[in-house]
């Protein structure tokens, strides 16, 4: 009967002390597992850490790449917006210039047709000045015709001949000699060699 109880005792002390041992492997193994779900956790953390950042830094990258973009379309733009306030500046010049051109061009056109003007009434007053003094040598002329018509003597030509023995010079008429004959009768010899008598009226 001891040994019965001896065996007992021994047989639940060894179930005690393996159940103890048994529950000591399960703690550990609980720990081993709890640990491991941690580090799982940890990594998928980390990994989504990781890809939280890459996400982050590509979004940055685009970011600067689209902000890139934009400066070049900026700094076009602008070389864009220079050129033609430039090609503006250049054609208000050449409108400015084109008027002052045009206005140039219309003082020399106004000059010139005014001395045109001043130079046609110029020859307008010339000529009527001109005409003025053409009646009036006419007018003169012709007085003086008249009266020397009326102050000449009468002259009378002759187709008688020079007489050899040459008459006496007593004066000039008209440029040439006048002879006074044997009877006292005044002429001049004209260019067909024939004498000219010149009346003694006057």
């Amino acid at each position: 009967m001891k040994k019965v109880l001896l065996l007992c005792l021994v047989f639940f002390f060894s179930l005690n002390f393996y159940a103890q041992e048994n529950k000591a492997e399960i703690e550990k193994v609980k720990k081993a597992k709890t640990a491991a779900k941690k580090e799982v956790a940890e990594a998928k953390k980390e990994k989504a850490a990781a890809k939280k950042e890459a996400a982050k830094a590509k979004k940055e990258k685009e970011t600067a790449k689209k902000e890139v973009a934009e400066a070049k379309k900026d700094k076009a733009t602008a070389k864009k917006e220079a050129a033609k306030a430039k090609e503006e500046k250049l054609n208000a010049k050449k409108e400015a210039l084109s008027e002052k051109k045009e206005k140039i061009s219309e003082k020399t056109k106004k000059a010139t047709q005014k001395e045109e003007r001043e130079a046609k009434e110029a020859n307008e007053k010339s000529k009527v000045k001109n005409a003025k003094a053409v009646t009036a040598t006419k007018k003169e002329s012709k007085t003086i015709t008249e009266k020397a018509q009326k102050t000449a003597p009468k002259v009378r030509e002759t187709s008688e001949k020079a007489p050899k023995v040459a008459d006496k010079v007593t004066g000039t008429y008209n440029g040439k000699k006048v002879y006074t004959g044997p009877r006292g009768g005044r002429y001049y010899i004209n260019s067909n060699g024939n004498k000219t008598y010149i009346s003694d009226d006057k």
